[in-house]
């Protein structure tokens, strides 16, 4: 069965992508949908803890989003957009550059009149540049002064605090973008889940390209997704398997905690431990062996994001719920 590209799009008008995030996080809209009924209900976020239960496992993703975008020049003085992607080794880096076709290997950029440096070291196979940097002193500490936030190319509007696009449980410095179901938590609402009787538990996947780039084919079996870095523990592994052996749900948060944990799921339905590279793609017809639930944001037309969610609630039950917020003049970003 070939799935098309075409059957996972639907009508976005623009105006109803939200360009800033509510005053307080938890109070965006929520929209709750059943696995088992065609039911759809309307809520808020911080009504979250309604539909979860003691026992369950709510599983997020503790990245936390680089300031990636940083601007310069070449050597021929011309200016430059580099994007940070991913770590390789030591200071060399994957990264997307504007404009790329002139950032020839052997070309030289500088950044912030020297206080960052770099070397077109080589191209990748999805089309960017590996650059090696040259700097004194910490890298983070450099990008916290020089680098902007990658925001989604669909945000227009810059937010004035910059920590609304990161969660409040971001520990772990790497991603080119935010994991953003997790933004509409609260330290309090994690509290009132925790008081529930929910463990709340971490993993890690450093969000990348495929957060930027399009599904491109007809036929989506086709498309091939680049690689992400994840972590699980042993301990998050234990507990993650321990809930499941009595009954409890896993619920994720964001489709990144969901690829992290499918991609470390034995066939036997128990998550392993362990650390790697993922290229998992997940659309209709996947067969889940680790969640039972997904928090998640709306997403954008044709894309991957949309096909992973259609393949745990179904396509037309997905497009359904999209095309009720659309006629609800729901701003669903």
């Amino acid at each position: 069965m070939i799935l098309k590209l075409e059957d996972f799009n639907y009508n976005l008008p623009e105006e109803l992508i939200a360009q800033e995030p509510s005053a307080n996080r938890d109070e965006s809209r929520l929209m709750v949908l059943f696995r088992d009924n065609p039911q759809i209900e309307h809520r808020r976020f911080n009504n979250l803890v309604e539909y979860l239960k003691p026992g369950d496992v709510l599983v997020i993703n503790d990245t936390k989003v680089m300031p990636a975008r940083l601007y310069g020049l070449k050597d021929t003085g011309a200016t430059v957009e580099v994007l940070l992607l991913k770590q390789l080794d030591g200071n060399r880096w994957e990264t997307l550059v504007k404009p790329g076709r002139k950032a020839r290997i052997g070309t030289t950029l500088t950044f912030a009149g020297g206080k960052l440096t770099g070397l077109v070291a080589g191209d990748t196979e999805a089309g960017g540049r590996v650059i090696d940097f040259l700097y004194q002193g910490s890298f983070v500490e450099i990008l916290e002064q020089i680098g902007i936030m990658p925001l989604p190319p669909y945000i227009k509007k810059i937010p004035a605090d910059p920590g609304r696009y990161q969660t409040v449980y971001a520990n772990r410095f790497g991603s080119a973008a935010a994991p953003t179901a997790g933004l509409h938590f609260t330290d309090q609402l994690l509290d009132k889940i925790k008081d529930l009787g929910v463990e709340i538990v971490p993993v890690l996947l450093h969000v990348g390209l495929d957060t930027f780039r399009p599904v491109k084919v007809e036929n989506i079996r086709e498309h091939r997704m680049h690689s992400e870095y994840y972590e699980i523990s042993a301990g998050v592994a234990d507990k993650i398997n321990a809930a499941k052996a009595r009954g409890g749900r896993i619920i994720a948060v964001g489709t990144t905690t969901t690829r992290c944990l499918e991609s470390s799921a034995g066939d036997d339905g128990r998550l392993k431990t362990g650390s790697g590279w993922t290229k998992i793609f997940i659309y209709p017809g996947y067969r889940f062996k680790i969640i039972d639930g997904l928090i998640t944001n709306f997403h954008l037309p044709c894309s991957t994001l949309i096909m992973l969610v259609s393949a745990l609630s179904g396509r037309d039950k997905i497009l359904e719920a999209y095309n009720t917020a659309v006629k609800k003049k729901v701003q669903i970003f």
